[in-house]
């Protein structure tokens, strides 16, 4: 004989609760509270999500204060156009599984920002050159997919670009190269011999010898001594 709803306890009870029909309400009306609740679970995460994607949030935890004095010394923060690019919209993906895939990943942040592992400056320089490999990485990897979401080889009008500023820009055109392999320090500091360490992130990916892929990284260097120069 099953035992009554009373002898399985308030776990049982609320099972038998949520799977009986209902009788005080009508099918249409369950299905009309369904699809509101619906509306406000999505509308509830897609604010969440929203709000993670904000610059005072990705700021907020005191081991990002480093990264927020070197973003504001660049262009990304400020410059003659007045247009900004913020935490989110280089590190966050604008298409939903790459969004909610980086969602995911970055709580491996929340736990270093528990676990103290760059609370301090001197282990931010400690852990800087990884840091950055895990970036130049995931970019290199996407075809520097966060970078195209405001700038595009197809809309660059070079005829108005500086000269130099064309001419390395049809170049990586022609050799099939991304932003992020001229450009590895435009949002943060570079940590010291940190070319090396991207060359042999980039070999990697493409399935390469660091030797094989010497020459690309040859015109790299080129590149960034003249823009020092």
């Amino acid at each position: 004989m099953a035992d009554s709803p009373e002898k399985r306890g308030l776990l049982g009870r609320l099972w038998n609760a949520i799977w009986t029909p209902a009788v005080m309400f009508s099918s249409g009306f369950l299905i009309l509270a369904g699809f509101l609740a619906g509306i406000l679970f999505w509308g509830g995460f897609h604010w969440t999500l929203e709000l993670t994607n904000t610059e005072e949030f990705c700021v907020s935890c005191h081991t990002m204060e480093t990264n927020l004095g070197e973003y504001r010394e660049t262009v990304h923060y400020n410059n003659h156009s007045g247009v900004r690019a913020i935490c989110s919209d280089c590190h966050v993906p604008d298409e939903w599984s790459h969004k909610i895939k980086a969602k995911i990943m970055a709580v491996k942040d929340v736990y270093h920002e528990l676990a103290g592992t760059i609370s301090t400056p001197e282990k931010y320089e400690e852990h800087r050159l990884a840091m950055a490999s895990a970036v130049w990485k995931k970019m290199k990897a996407s075809d520097s997919r966060e970078c195209r979401n405001c700038h595009n080889f197809d809309y660059m009008d070079f005829t108005i670009q500086e000269t130099r500023a064309a001419s390395e820009h049809q170049r990586a055109i022609d050799n099939g190269m991304t932003c992020i392999d001229c450009h590895q320090g435009i949002a943060h500091n570079l940590p010291p011999n940190y070319l090396e360490t991207y060359e042999k992130v980039t070999a990697a990916l493409d399935g390469e010898s660091v030797q094989e892929h010497a020459a690309a990284g040859d015109d790299i260097r080129d590149f960034l001594n003249n823009s020092s120069n």
